[in-house]
C-alpha cells in the first residue's frame, strides 16, 4: 500500500510541478537524463546480479519480441482499414507495442509483488524491450519516417553505448562476484531515486488538453495496449502453454504495462506524430494505474 501511495504522490508532485512553473519547461528531460544514465544502470547492477539466471528467463524476455510482432501487424492492418497518416501508423507501432517494463514496470512490480520480483522485471527490461526497441523499433521508425533501412553499425552502436544495456551485461558477468557492502548500499541508494524521479518526470509531461481530436487513435493505440496485446500474451503463456506461479505472472503484467517512455522519444526524433505519442504517454501511464490494478486481481486467479 505503502508504494501505491508513493507512486500517486509523485505523479501528483510532477503535475503541479508543471503548473506552478517553478522548473523550466524542458526539466523532465534532466530527469529523465539521470534516470537513464545514474538510477537505472545502478538498480540494474544490483537486481540483476541477485538473479538465479536459467532457461526459464527465456520465456519472459520472448514477451516484449511477440507482442512487438503483434502490435506491427494489428496496427499496419488497421491502419489501412482506418486510412491513417504513415507517420500516425508508425506512432502507434512504437507506443502501442512497447510497455514500459522500466520506468513504470519496476515501482509497479514492487507494489504488487515485493521487492524480489525486481530482478526478473529488469530482465524482460533489457533482454526484451530495450532490446527490441533498439533493433526493430529502430528499423520501424526509420522505415515509417523515410522509408530506408538503419545500417547494422548503427543499430550495433545504440544497443551497445545505452548505459542501462551495459549495466544489464556487467551485472550477469558479476553474477559469480560477491559485491562489497558498501557497493550493495551504493547501488541500493542510487537505485531508489528511479521510481520518484520517474513519476515525477512522467507526471511534469502530462498535458490533458492536447487529446481533442485524437480520441479515435488514442483510444486504438491505448486499447490494444492495455487490454488486447496482455490479453493475448495471456493467453499464450498461460493459455497455450500452460504457465503457472509468480515469473508468468510477472511477465503476462509486464506486458500490461503503459507505452514505454523511450519508444516515445524515438518516435519523436524521427517525426512520427508527436502530438499522438505524447497522449499516448501522458494519458496512459495515469490510466495503466487502473488497468494494473485489475490485471493484478485477474492474474491472481488464472495464474
Amino acid at each position: 500500500m505503502n508504494n501505491l501511495v508513493l507512486l500517486g504522490a509523485c505523479l501528483v508532485i510532477g503535475m503541479l510541478l508543471r503548473r506552478s512553473g517553478r522548473l523550466p519547461s524542458n526539466a523532465h528531460a534532466s530527469l529523465n537524463g539521470f534516470i537513464i544514465h545514474v538510477s537505472l544502470p545502478a538498480l540494474t547492477l544490483l537486481a540483476v546480479h541477485r538473479l538465479a539466471f536459467d532457461k526459464t528467463l527465456l520465456a519472459p524476455a520472448a514477451m516484449a519480441w511477440i507482442m512487438f510482432g503483434l502490435g506491427c501487424a494489428f496496427f499496419w492492418w488497421i491502419g489501412r482499414v482506418m486510412k491513417l497518416r504513415t507517420p500516425t501508423i508508425g506512432a502507434l507501432i512504437l507506443t502501442g507495442s512497447l510497455a514500459n517494463t522500466s520506468f513504470i514496470g519496476v515501482p509497479m512490480i514492487e507494489a504488487y509483488f515485493g521487492g524480489h520480483g525486481v530482478g526478473l522485471g529488469l530482465f524482460i527490461d533489457q533482454a526484451g524491450t530495450y532490446l527490441v526497441l533498439s533493433t526493430l523499433g529502430m528499423l520501424v521508425a526509420t522505415i515509417y519516417a523515410q522509408g530506408s533501412m538503419p545500417t547494422a553499425r548503427a543499430i550495433t552502436k545504440k544497443v551497445f553505448t545505452f548505459a542501462p544495456f551495459i549495466a544489464f551485461i556487467a551485472a550477469l558477468l558479476l553474477i559469480p562476484v560477491t559485491y562489497p557492502a558498501w557497493i550493495e548500499a551504493l547501488l541500493d541508494r542510487l537505485g531508489g531515486t528511479l521510481v520518484p524521479l520517474a513519476l515525477v518526470s512522467v507526471g511534469f509531461q502530462i498535458q490533458f488538453g492536447e487529446s481533442r481530436g485524437r480520441v479515435r487513435e488514442l483510444t486504438l493505440g491505448l486499447a490494444f495496449k492495455l487490454i488486447a496485446a496482455p490479453m493475448v500474451i495471456g493467453l499464450l503463456y498461460a493459455g497455450l502453454f500452460g504457465g503457472r506461479g509468480e515469473m508468468i505472472q510477472i511477465t503476462i503484467f509486464e506486458a500490461a504495462m503503459p507505452p514505454q517512455i523511450g519508444a516515445a522519444i524515438v518516435a519523436m526524433d524521427h517525426d512520427l506524430d508527436p502530438q499522438l505519442v505524447t497522449l499516448m504517454v501522458g494519458i496512459g501511464i495515469p490510466l495503466s494505474f487502473l488497468t494494473l490494478f485489475a490485471w493484478r486481481q485477474v492474474l491472481s486467479v488464472v495464474a
